[in-house]
């Protein structure tokens, strides 16, 4: 598939809301990664409320901050942010499956995208939002 047009630049402000949108679910994700490295005491508590065996946390702490890495990188966004949705629809199923609220893991992957829409002006080519629908 090929274009002859090239995406519109992304003015400075609207590159910058980008990015701090793009900040905070990475700043959630950096830690929550990093606190199943860690593996304190109130993580194997969240992990047995969840009906995880603890020994998961380690893989999932890596797989977390690999795509959280993947999705910081300029090149490699789209593919981080597929990668996060997967892992964050995992979470919300889990949350599901207990019971518990499970918003806590859909509000980062809103902020993930739509981060990634406002700075990266190819995903706002693949999908534009037009102001007036009839034209």
């Amino acid at each position: 598939m090929s274009s002859t047009s090239t995406p519109a630049a992304v003015s400075k402000k609207v590159r910058w809301a980008g990015y701090i949108m793009s900040g905070l679910p990475v700043l959630m994700l950096v830690f929550s990664g990093v606190m199943k490295l860690m593996n304190p005491p109130s993580l194997a508590e969240g992990f047995n409320h969840l009906g995880l065996p603890v020994s998961l946390a380690l893989g999932l702490g890596i797989l977390e901050l690999t795509c959280t890495v993947v999705y910081v990188i300029p090149r490699t966004s789209v593919l981080g942010a597929i990668l996060l949705t997967g892992y964050l629809g995992g979470a919300i199923l889990t949350h599901l499956r207990v019971g518990d609220p499970f918003l806590a893991p859909v509000i980062p992957g809103v902020l993930l995208w739509g981060g990634l829409y406002l700075r990266e002006p190819r995903l706002r080519a693949l999908i534009p939002l037009r102001r007036n629908p009839m034209s």
